[in-house]
């Protein structure tokens, strides 16, 4: 994605963040029987959302670029571990995992395969009758 086609307007598509409740309703509310008088309660609204949009716009633009450089080098060196370590070594490990199962699957049919066999025939000629 381009700085072009970065949405200006929905800035979470895929809802990674609807978890945060800031809105003045998911803060604030009065219970029925507790209301304040309506001018304090149109100037909290006003005070609150000033202050979150000033205090959010102001630590935004200080810590905002710098984090984002931050989690970019972090998610570039997950993605280079990711790439160039953990899925060759998983995908070695699963290589000789597979090997081993042919190994020790061998082993078994030439070893205990005639074995079973045996105890099967044997044990398959036993006839049980009820008295």
């Amino acid at each position: 994605m381009s700085a072009a086609e970065l949405d200006l307007i929905n800035r979470d598509p895929n809802s990674i963040n609807s978890h945060i409740q800031v809105a003045f309703e998911d803060v604030l509310a009065e219970p029925d029987g507790a209301h304040s008088p309506d001018c304090v309660w149109k100037l909290a609204f006003t005070c609150f959302s000033c202050s979150k949009n000033v205090c959010y716009s102001i630590i935004t633009v200080l810590c905002g670029c710098p984090l984002a450089i931050c989690w970019g080098c972090e998610f570039a060196g997950l993605t280079f571990s990711h790439v160039w370590l953990y899925t060759p070594c998983y995908r070695g490990f699963m290589m000789d995992c597979g090997m081993m199962q042919k190994f020790f699957g061998t082993c078994l049919q030439c070893c205990f395969g005639p074995i079973c066999e045996t105890c099967g025939l044997f044990f398959s000629k036993i006839v049980v009758k009820n008295a």
